[in-house]
């Protein structure tokens, strides 16, 4: 990719840091991925198409880093859970034969997948030695007919979230207005109904969490044309382009791609969550009010009111037995905050919340939420959490699954909220899930039972202290 295309995408407009001046996206620090590189974040955002083939061009470690280790899940294809690499060594490099190879790659996923494209990934070795990712990309294509798509994100470019971006910017460039979407569905219990087409940007489907939601835009008339890209379709990236209204649910994931198809094609856009019942009916109404249509309006006040007061009558009992307690919230991007949000609706005290990968947008709604004494962590190493939950008198660590362990040797309750997560906490029905989770998790008895002082220790001496 070229520096100019690259500075270009550092300069996103519609980033929170660009809004007063334009000081554009940190530059990488040589040496320090940590939370990602480049192509981390290219992978991440697109291996959830499920019916594409996604290979890795460059050494056989970089394939390592693959989605099969996170939680998202297809209602259909599993080809994006296979793992495809060119397999580079030493003596390609020298040998000049790197683009054979890929060529060759791409010719074998083809022939024995027969997917609806192939996705190909440049890594640092292939950006070093001046691999010509697209020429390669576009003669595959003209040689077997189907659409194979250079994401050049070498890792050295930046940081995973950086990555996103040009994932998306990948998508907006190659594969965006590929396709028309089929004619909208007639309901024959309501043919009256008139739909409109929405899309979802940044949703990954972990643990299946859109599917919580896609009821409730079934039942308003709001087809989800694709959602970039959980449980998505090659063909529905194709269609994004008909979308009437579109919602950014990770605001640090691919703001270019909403900002791009506004200036195209005229569709407005806005950030949102379904964390938490008040975020999910904001995102609700938001939907409505860019729509414009008085019946949609009527419709989802109505949904909203019945689904808030089934959620409140079941979330009651749950409630009860979480009101007070004090929790260490851990995470970054537009969880730091509507995770906030949605723990506060339970009666919960969020001590503390992480920003590592938050924008200055997500710590203004978290001071919001919080108060503008708010704890925020930037640098979660695991001594600096332990010793903001003992001092904040923590009852538990919700965090990714990395803080796991460090939560275990600390003897305190723990709850993973990101990608490796096996539960969906998003939509109302996700935020039952959410307080279940929390208080069989507070309430299992393994916490009394490793508090204990060990039985061959002397009277009153324990081997830790629990603060």
């Amino acid at each position: 990719m070229k520096t100019s295309d690259l500075a270009a995408l550092r300069d996103e407009p519609a980033c929170s840091h660009n809004l007063q001046a334009k000081t554009g996206c940190a530059r990488p620090t040589p040496g320090a991925a940590a939370g990602g590189c480049a192509f981390d974040g290219a992978q991440i955002s697109l291996l959830p198409i499920a019916d594409v083939a996604h290979i890795v061009h460059g050494p056989i470690a970089c394939a390592g880093d693959s989605w099969d280790n996170r939680g998202t899940q297809s209602s259909g294809p599993a080809l994006f859970k296979l793992g495809m690499t060119t397999d580079l060594n030493e003596q390609d490099v020298i040998m000049g034969r790197s683009e054979k190879r890929l060529f060759y790659g791409i010719k074998q996923a083809i022939d024995r997948y027969a997917p609806a494209a192939v996705f190909v990934y440049s890594t640092c070795v292939t950006a070093l030695i001046g691999d010509d990712l697209e020429a390669t990309c576009k003669a595959a294509a003209e040689r077997w007919g189907i659409p194979v798509i250079p994401i050049d994100a070498a890792g050295f470019y930046g940081s995973k979230n950086f990555g996103n971006r040009i994932a998306g910017e990948a998508m907006i460039k190659y594969v965006v207005g590929g396709s028309e979407p089929e004619p909208p569905p007639v309901d024959p219990a309501r043919p009256e109904l008139k739909v409109h087409d929405i899309n979802l940007i940044g949703e990954y489907n972990i643990a299946g969490e859109l599917w919580n939601t896609l009821p409730l835009f079934d039942e308003l008339g709001l087809r989800v044309l694709c959602s970039m890209s959980g449980d998505a379709r090659f063909r529905e990236i194709q269609t994004m382009h008909r979308a009437e209204a579109n919602m950014v649910v990770c605001s640090r994931a691919m703001l270019n791609v909403a900002r791009k198809l506004q200036e195209r094609f005229g569709t407005p856009w806005f950030e949102g969550s379904f964390y938490g019942v008040s975020d999910v009916s904001a995102a609700l109404r938001q939907f409505a009010a860019l729509l414009n249509d008085p019946d949609l309006t009527q419709r989802t006040e109505a949904l909203i009111a019945r689904e808030e007061a089934n959620t409140h009558a079941a979330l009651a009992p749950w409630r009860e037995r979480l009101r007070g307690k004090r929790v260490l919230l851990y995470t970054g991007g537009v969880k730091s905050w509507s995770i906030v949000a949605a723990l506060q609706e339970l009666g919960m005290t969020v001590v503390a919340s992480g920003t590592k990968k938050s924008t200055e947008e997500d710590k203004a709604r978290i001071r919001e939420l919080m108060g503008e004494d708010a704890q925020l962590i930037e640098d979660g190493n695991p001594r600096g959490l332990l010793e903001m939950a003992r001092a904040h008198h923590a009852d538990l660590l919700v965090a990714g699954g990395r803080n796991l362990y460090t939560a275990l040797k600390a003897r305190l309750p723990f709850v993973d909220v990101n990608q490796e997560r096996e539960h969906g906490y998003a939509g109302y029905r996700g935020m039952i899930t959410l307080a279940q989770e929390l208080t069989r998790t507070l309430e299992s008895p393994i916490w009394d039972a490793v508090r204990r002082p060990a039985p061959w220790l002397p009277h009153g001496v324990t081997e830790m202290a629990h603060g």
